[in-house]
């Protein structure tokens, strides 16, 4: 597909290169970071008030950081391909604003769960829920949107809502691994019950994803399925099922080392899911690049002049590192198992 682009020794070649790559990069990290805490979010329904508490405090120092990826890779979205974004935006104007409502009522629910009334916080507490999951709902059938080409036939909207459901598992098994590794005792093997029954429903998200990918467009199957790229790409799906193997094996495994005292691979389902993220995420960029809308517009096409790119580059410059940094020392300070709930 390079024959689609500029001369990549030129700012207008590879500045639209670094930014998309930055821009997936940044929903990459939102979708892993805000993904788990959405997923928290969702299995509170089946969570006693108690467990709720604990919940939330594995959460709380970190959720609303987590949502800055998501503003830094649709800014650079905005400013830098404002042609895509038009287009994108415009076709997901109502699943974008169904997302937009539920974070709101996510970011309003947190304060006031723990300051309201004790008569109210059961409200507060079903609108968390409610806002996680309408939230996650969006997002998924965006991805499903994206995938079809945001087309607007009765299969491909059955498709994005299908897969708006796929993706609440997998935050729900995301959201679980987190729990297995911040909590303890009874919650703790809840979590891992939660786990289980979010697994099988995750595996066939990724397996419609990646079916429905290469059909959508002649270039993307040719680019997965013609020789030699469909030996040089078998370890992605193999590896992807590995994944899911060494998830399963685990939640079978880690109920009985918890009854024996023992923490033993704990991390595994959390980190496991986390990396078949990784793998669907490079299997997707591999099938759209170099199409941010398919078939109809290039990252070149939709790019800002060199001009605009590179005073935004200075200031992504500035930004990334700052964004990275206290992502880790948060992580960092507040890592280990969450207490009690106290304001």
């Amino acid at each position: 597909m390079l024959d689609l682009a500029p001369d990549l020794t030129q700012p207008a070649g590879w500045m639209p290169i670094v930014f998309v790559l930055v821009m997936g990069l940044a929903m990459l990290a939102y979708v892993v970071l805000d993904g788990y805490d959405l997923g928290v979010g969702m299995l509170m329904r089946q969570a006693s008030d108690d467990e709720k508490d604990t919940m939330i405090a594995s959460i709380g120092p970190f959720w609303d950081a987590n949502e800055t990826w998501l503003v830094l890779g649709v800014g650079i979205l905005l400013t830098v391909f404002p042609r895509a974004h038009g287009v994108i935006l415009g076709a997901l104007y109502l699943p974008v604003a169904l997302m937009l409502i539920g974070l709101t009522l996510r970011g309003v629910a947190f304060d006031f769960r723990v300051k309201a009334r004790a008569a109210l916080k059961p409200l507060w507490n079903r609108a968390f829920y409610a806002g996680s999951l309408l939230a996650t709902w969006s997002q998924g059938y965006m991805l499903g949107s994206l995938i079809t080409g945001f087309d607007s036939t009765p299969w491909t909207v059955a498709f994005s809502i299908v897969i708006g459901f796929a993706l609440m598992a997998a935050y729900c098994l995301m959201g679980a691994g987190w729990l297995i590794i911040k909590t303890e005792g009874a919650l703790q093997l809840r979590a891992i019950a939660w786990a289980k029954g979010s697994l099988f429903l995750t595996m066939a998200g990724v397996a419609a994803i990646s079916l429905a990918t290469p059909l959508v467009s002649p270039s993307i199957f040719a680019k997965w399925f013609a020789f030699p790229y469909i030996v040089l790409l078998l370890p992605i799906p193999v590896a992807t099922a590995v994944l899911f193997a060494v998830i399963y094996r685990s939640l079978q495994r880690l109920p009985v080392r918890l009854a024996q005292g023992s923490e033993y691979g704990a991390w595994v389902p959390f980190g496991a899911t986390v990396g078949v993220f990784l793998l669907a995420s490079y299997g997707l960029a591999y099938s759209l690049f170099p199409w941010l809308v398919i078939d109809k517009l290039t990252l070149w096409q939709a790019a800002s002049s060199p001009a605009a790119m590179g005073v935004i580059l200075v200031g992504a410059a500035v930004v990334l590192p700052v964004i990275v940094g206290y992502t880790v020392f948060a992580y960092r300070v507040f890592w280990g198992k969450s207490t009690a709930l106290k304001y």
